[in-house]
């Protein structure tokens, strides 16, 4: 990923849980769109017109950033996951 070439003004941090899910929305005849749905917040990823090769890359490198979050969330959960299926926390209630 290129650096960014203006400073970030805002950061919205959307926690995942329970509730939290993602949707793809491809349409036939026009560019798809993807839902990130937190609840009483949605998200909404498309392109503002004809598919180009800037958002081409772009898909591509949300993929590769998502397939990574997913990675890392998995090593995270399996080190936290005692012997009985239980999360450590959970084993010393």
């Amino acid at each position: 990923m290129t650096r960014r070439r203006t400073p970030r003004t805002s950061v919205i941090r959307l926690t995942t849980g329970r509730t939290a899910r993602t949707l793809l929305h491809p349409y036939g005849h026009r560019e798809p769109v993807l839902a990130l749905d937190f609840g009483a917040i949605c998200v909404l990823v498309t392109t503002k017109g004809p598919v180009t090769a800037d958002d081409l890359t772009f898909a591509r490198q949300l993929a590769h950033e998502a397939a990574r979050y997913a990675r890392s969330i998995e090593r995270t959960y399996r080190a936290t996951v005692g012997d009985h299926g239980i999360t450590a926390r959970e084993a010393a209630a």
